[in-house]
């Protein structure tokens, strides 16, 4: 075994320990990744604060503070606003189920030629009824494991208060951090890894920063929207649409399925369905032609159908920590993929070509017959056999 191919396995194998450990420990590192995030976010702002004469950990202080007043501003601000908006969904959910047993269901048995007694609501209220005691009984087991446990509620508020103390220190030594891991890379990938982690960078900043605009400005846009519109649950809906927005078309379905239900249930005509379509027609193409090319640009190149991968798999992986991880490391994947292809490009394995098999060629022949005429044929033959297809004279 070669010297270059002994320092590929142990680097492979060295990355796969990293791999499993992460594996092992996602379940606690849910508040170091979304402290990392905070991070990630706050850097660049606390280094423009140093070039302006500040100290570093003066720099980071008032990025912080401003954080963590954006953070208690916009809870103090949604929640007594998506409490309203529950209280109101509950209250108005006897005129859905009311609506869904008058007109939806009549119109898809109608639609698709059912069985009446296929979507038979007495029969189905009978049943969950039925089953309403063993739900409140699991529900009541459940409730009082959690209730008796106090280490579940311990971890869950050592996680929430892990969070703000970690990005605080994360932030302050986050130049620190990549300075040291630059120094215990090898020095025969460094400038590799350096570059890798720029276009990395530069990624996972147009991603991070610009999907959180988009998300927030369609959120505002669809709640303000169905809130002018009449909608009693339109702000609830806005921002559940422009939450779910960072999956492609997952938003858009979610939030548009619920304002044309809504509107139906609330208003019952065409009128309303219509400004519903329009709200979501405009909102959609506000986000592909303003928004997503002015705010995360094209750089990232995510293929939806990439996305939606990315997130069923973190998810299915890592639980909430793979989700909440799976957009950026796609950006990073992809960057690995564009450097990758580079390479191969470059190769011998690609650039080399090969000989194939020989050309075939048409050459003419010209024959002299016994009776004095002249005949002209065409052969197939190899450029190699080209020299004796020539008749002697």
């Amino acid at each position: 075994m070669t010297h270059d191919t002994s320092r590929r396995w142990q680097m492979l194998a060295i990355t796969a320990v990293i791999l499993y450990l992460f594996w092992l420990l996602a379940p606690v590192l849910m508040p170091f990744a979304f402290a990392a995030m905070l991070a990630y976010l706050g850097d660049p702002l606390a280094d423009r604060l140093q070039r302006l004469g500040m100290g570093r950990t003066l720099a980071v202080s008032i990025v912080f503070i401003v954080l963590l007043l954006l953070a208690v501003g916009a809870l103090l601000l949604l929640i007594p606003l998506i409490s309203r908006q529950i209280d109101n969904l509950v209250q108005n959910m006897p005129h859905y189920v009311d609506w869904g047993r008058s007109v939806a269901l009549p119109w898809i048995q109608a639609k698709l030629h059912l069985d009446p007694n296929a979507f038979d609501s007495d029969r189905l209220g009978a049943q969950v009824k039925e089953h309403l005691g063993s739900i409140g009984d699991a529900a009541s087991t459940v409730l009082g494991k959690i209730s008796r446990s106090s280490l579940g509620v311990i971890a869950w508020l050592t996680n929430l208060v892990l969070i703000p103390v970690v990005a605080f220190y994360l932030l302050r030594d986050w130049d620190r951090l990549v300075a040291w891991v630059d120094r215990m890379l090898p020095r025969s990938i460094e400038p590799t890894i350096a570059h890798l982690a720029r276009e990395a960078d530069s990624v996972l900043g147009a991603f991070v920063r610009g999907q959180l605009a988009v998300m927030l400005a369609l959120g505002l846009f669809y709640g303000v929207a169905l809130t002018l519109m009449g909608l009693s649950v339109g702000p609830l809906i806005g921002m559940v649409a422009g939450l779910l927005s960072f999956v492609p078309y997952l938003g858009f379905i979610v939030g548009f399925g619920s304002a044309l239900i809504a509107a139906l249930v609330q208003y019952g005509d065409w009128a309303h369905v219509l400004i519903v379509v329009g709200i979501f027609t405009v909102g959609q193409l506000l986000e592909g032609y303003v928004l997503v090319p002015r705010l995360v640009g094209e750089k990232i190149g995510l293929h939806p159908v990439a996305v939606i991968f990315a997130v069923l798999a973190g998810g299915y992986l890592f639980g909430f920590l793979g989700i909440l991880l799976a957009l950026p490391a796609a950006s990073v994947i992809l960057v690995l993929l564009r450097y990758l292809s580079e390479r191969y490009r470059q190769s011998d394995l690609y650039t080399e070509e090969g000989r194939g098999d020989p050309v075939l060629a048409e050459v003419d022949v010209t024959v002299d017959t016994d009776d004095g005429e002249v005949e002209t044929s065409t052969i197939v033959s190899r450029p190699d056999d080209q020299k004796d297809a020539t008749p002697s004279a």
